[in-house]
């Protein structure tokens, strides 16, 4: 499985131990994010992973800034994307069964690493139920 991850400022921790924890299982990761906590603008890093997911040069993307909030709504700017902003792992196993999101946000500022990890976890492992939610989901694009 391929998955396109991307951070600001706020997230380098984050990503780290999200890579670590995806290369280790065996997942494909693309890292757009930066390495540093020198202050940079998060669409820059937001637009080419939900690049990648529109496009299906990934299954999945994360996405990390302070709040979350900003990255996700660069990324939901994109066609063929559903970013949702998760602080919890029970939020996550929900984007996914009844938003079919493809792409996690987290707010590294209103979780600890250990939570970001466990919140990937999950939704990677999470499917979509279908049925009743499609019809949702297929109102959601414009």
């Amino acid at each position: 499985m391929k998955i396109s991850i991307g951070n600001d400022h706020a997230g380098p921790d984050y990503k780290k131990a999200i890579v670590d924890m995806l290369q280790a299982k065996g997942y494909e990761v693309t890292n757009y994010g930066t390495d540093t906590t020198a202050s940079v603008d998060y669409p820059d890093f937001g637009h080419p992973v939900a690049t990648d997911v529109a496009e299906g040069k990934a299954d999945f993307g994360i996405i990390i800034c302070g709040s979350g909030n900003g990255i996700a709504m660069t990324a939901n700017k994109h066609q063929k994307v559903r970013a949702a902003l998760c602080w919890m792992k029970e939020i996550a196993a929900l984007a996914r069964q009844h938003n079919d999101a493809n792409i996690i946000s987290i707010p590294a500022r209103y979780t600890s690493v250990a939570q970001a990890v466990e919140m990937v976890e999950t939704f990677l492992n999470t499917d979509f139920e279908g049925g009743r939610h499609q019809n949702r989901v297929d109102k959601i694009s414009c």
